[in-house]
């Protein structure tokens, strides 16, 4: 039987794994990231867990690997990993494909994440969406006419990275007040001195100041889905990612933004909906661009292109 893995690299874990065409998971490992995640021993660590899923890489056709940051447009290199210590232009696909003798291909995990959705999760029925993912950082994937736009370099749709606030907190991708700043993990943490976790458990028990930082949480995320909407007006947004957990206490406030600054005739039956796929969504996301890599290259067109479906 034939089957891929999809692997969704994380900050501190890498979670695979195995996958036939209609995207059953007959065996899935998480491992930890590095600490520090430099570039050689984190793809060691990769090697190391294909290995154990798959060993000697029988029945395996092909790798689909989700990294933190842009990929190059044709899936080879992680171009830059913001939150990965030394990742800049570092060629994963040939270093892994060169060790395993099985194609691979990469992308951005949020891209990842989307394509996930997409195939298997709350994006299946729609054609125009964007996702976010809500967590460390925050990612972006934007379909359009049922395809992953990633731009002429494949670093397109990086939603958390638009500018927010001018006057905003300093960003590590060299912007100031980026939505990243204001929807992020580590932006939680820093305007509250708490975990998202935790202010998720607060808001449960009824805490007033929990769900006020979550009212204005959704009200900033509602704010800044505005501008994407009026650009790509799509049928449906889907918040994904850890912080997605508390999403009860913050979409309707986002909701009502979107209602009040965003005009009807640019939001015809629009959705703001959670994601249906957990964390699982970036390994299975990886996946689906593994076997969009065996479909090309079955089809005679390049073998080593990102996938644009």
């Amino acid at each position: 039987m034939t089957e891929v893995i999809g692997i969704d690299l994380g900050g501190t874990a890498i979670k695979l794994g195995r996958f036939t065409e209609d995207g059953t998971c007959l065996q899935s490992l998480t491992v930890p990231t590095p600490q520090p995640a430099y570039p050689d021993e984190t793809i060691e660590m990769m090697l190391y867990a294909i290995e154990k899923l798959a060993p000697g890489m029988a029945d395996l056709s092909a790798i689909g690997i989700g990294t933190p940051g842009p990929a190059d447009a044709a899936g080879r290199v992680a171009q830059i990993a913001i939150n990965l210590e030394g990742w800049i232009e570092i060629p994963v696909a040939t270093l892994i494909q060169s060790r395993t003798g099985v194609p691979v291909v990469v992308g951005n995990d949020a891209n990842c994440a989307g394509l996930g959705e997409k195939w298997l999760g709350a994006g299946r029925n729609y054609r125009d969406l964007v996702l976010l993912t809500l967590g460390t950082g925050v990612g972006g994937a934007v379909f359009l006419n049922d395809t992953l736009f990633i731009g002429r370099e494949g670093s397109a749709g990086e939603l958390g990275l638009i500018t927010f606030d001018p006057a905003g907190h300093a960003c590590k991708s060299g912007n100031s007040g980026s939505l990243e700043q204001f929807l992020s993990g580590q932006a939680i943490r820093r305007i509250t001195g708490k975990e998202p976790k935790e202010l998720g458990i607060l808001a449960a028990a009824g805490d007033r100041d929990a769900l006020e930082f979550w009212d204005k949480y959704g009200r900033n995320l509602g704010i800044g889905l505005t501008s994407v909407i009026y650009m790509l007006t799509p049928e449906v947004a889907i918040i994904g990612g850890g912080i997605s957990a508390s999403a009860k206490y913050f979409l309707p406030a986002a909701q009502q933004e979107i209602d009040r600054r965003v005009m009807s005739t640019s939001r015809p039956e629009f959705k703001l909906i959670e994601a249906q796929l957990g964390n699982q969504a970036g390994m299975v996301g990886a996946a689906k661009l593994a076997w969009d890599l065996l479909e090309r290259k079955q089809m005679g067109g390049r073998a080593d292109g990102a996938t644009g479906r």
